[in-house]
């Protein structure tokens, strides 16, 4: 049965909380009094459904359902969760807090606040327990920090659940050990923003310059390592202390001016807005949105495919959902595997898949199937423990045949039909499916290898017997359309 968050409030980041718990399988009751929150919420969903798949190699979860209500009350009813993102107003906070405790007792509540401490915000209530900070980023969606802040009023427990209800949705929440203003993230970006005001108002640089430095330079080392790691670097083979020793110094030189910030006045919001529109106008907001997600979603992989930085807590979240996938299937094989293709493999088209036509390429076809044979050959007990024992499957013959086109941003899955099998060999067949409609068909060839004597042997017992119930299930199946065809052989 489906978890069940409430959203309070469906501004960006309220709508970036609804997607991301929608596409983990959560359903979604949200409150909010703007009458055009289905719609601006509608366009936030939009941009998730086609950004966070892409971040995936397991399969997603059945999307959540969405439903938006007139009353607090209504919103809240069921929910184990609460995630308020109001305006900054402490006032309209308790007044949100005080009615959903009423509606809800016992509900935790998590808010989005940039700045108010757990004890600001627990002011006034009958279970300030209840009430702690999770303060995300832009766009919530897609990126994993969280930032979970609590008071001495909140017991270890409430923290715990507010931490793994952030690892169920695939954040990494980051623990504040002592409660702080703006917490940790916002005060860094606040030091950076009142340097980077000065620089525009004394006429050192433009917007658009200040941001050519940080994405040209310091910013893709922080991505990826941080501060201090980065500034470890840089002290070379001696390290940090290096570092210390070359660059302590400047910390009296006048360098910066921090908390001597400009005035705020329209001079200033009329020289940041005029910049900023002159740096990125041409461009509408919801096509800057999607240009930074495509470039979010490339960085992020990146890191996933080295383990790295953020891209550690989308890998753990993928092992997590696979695991679960990979347990259901293996359950549903002993209790007795069904005549019907398993469904072993969904992904998206990114953009790295795509050729000079516009369509999925050749190689990404063979990506899809072999994704799809080695998550069956994990389900039948042929994983990677299998393969350190000195046991393996190899592709011996492979078939494809292109039926259709997949494009940028569709959603495919691998069907798996097993022909024929035994000990030693067998023969899957693999519909490449986008919605109801077959793109490709792959068919294999596997043996079954001794590793360490170089040869084919047959399956370990248990193995052949997981494989075995397949393929005398899949029996009673028709012989798929295409199977056994021969390269340009006439239909």
């Amino acid at each position: 049965m489906a978890r069940t968050a409430a959203i309070v409030g469906g501004g960006v980041i309220g709508g970036g909380w609804a997607a991301r718990f929608l596409l983990n399988g959560w359903n979604v009751q949200v409150f909010d009094p703007d009458p055009e929150a289905e719609r601006k919420i509608a366009a936030v969903l939009a941009n998730a459904r086609l950004a966070l798949p892409a971040l995936s190699d397991a399969p997603m979860p059945p999307e959540g359902k969405l439903t938006f209500h007139s009353t607090l009350g209504e919103a809240v009813e069921g929910a184990e969760y609460v995630q308020e993102s109001v305006s900054e107003r402490i006032e309209l906070k308790h007044k949100v807090y005080a009615q959903l405790q009423q509606a809800n007792p016992g509900v935790l509540i998590g808010s989005s606040t940039s700045g108010f401490k757990a004890s600001d915000l627990q002011k006034g209530s009958p279970a300030p327990q209840n009430i702690i900070v999770a303060h995300p980023f832009n766009p919530v969606y897609l990126l994993p920090l969280s930032e979970v802040s609590g008071s001495p009023a909140n017991p270890p427990e409430v923290v715990e659940k507010t931490v793994q209800i952030m690892k169920d949705i695939g954040m990494f929440p980051l623990v504040i050990r002592h409660e702080i203003d703006a917490f940790i993230g916002n005060r860094f970006l606040e030091a950076v923003w009142r340097e980077a005001l000065w620089m525009l108002k004394d006429g050192i640089a433009t917007t658009e310059e200040i941001d050519e430095a940080i994405r040209m330079g310091f910013g893709l080392r922080w991505g990826q390592m941080g501060l201090f790691e980065t500034y470890r670097i840089a002290g070379g083979e001696a390290g940090m202390r290096h570092f210390m020793a070359q660059f302590g110094p400047a910390l009296k030189w006048p360098w910066t001016k921090l908390m001597d910030v400009p005035e705020f006045n329209d001079e200033l919001v009329d020289l940041v807005a005029n910049q900023s529109d002159a740096q990125s106008g041409m461009y509408g907001i919801r096509e800057l949105e999607r240009i930074r997600d495509q470039n979010l979603v490339g960085f992020l992989r990146a890191l996933k495919d080295r383990n790295w930085g953020a891209g550690k807590v989308l890998r753990a979240h993928d092992e997590k959902r696979a695991e679960a996938f990979h347990a259901e299937m293996a359950k549903q094989i002993d209790q007795g595997p069904k005549a019907a293709p398993l469904v072993m493999y969904q992904g998206q088209v990114l953009p790295g898949w795509i050729d000079y036509n516009g369509h999925m390429t050749e190689s990404r076809y063979y990506f899809v199937n072999s994704e799809t044979v080695d998550n069956f050959l994990r389900t039948i007990g042929a994983g990677m423990d299998y393969v350190a024992a000195g046991h393996s499957f190899y592709s011996a013959e492979t078939h494809i045949r292109h039926l259709g086109e997949a494009k940028l941003g569709d959603t495919v899955r691998g069907e798996l039909q097993i022909i024929s099998a035994d000990e030693k060999r067998f023969r899957s067949f693999v519909r490449v499916m986008r919605g109801e409609e077959c793109v490709a068909t792959i068919e294999q060839l596997c043996l079954h290898v001794n590793m360490k004597e170089g040869k084919s042997a047959p399956a370990a017992p248990e193995v052949w017997a997981k494989l075995k119930a397949i393929a005398d299930a899949h029996a009673s199946l028709p012989l798929p359309e295409g199977a056994g065809r021969a390269v340009g052989q006439k239909k």
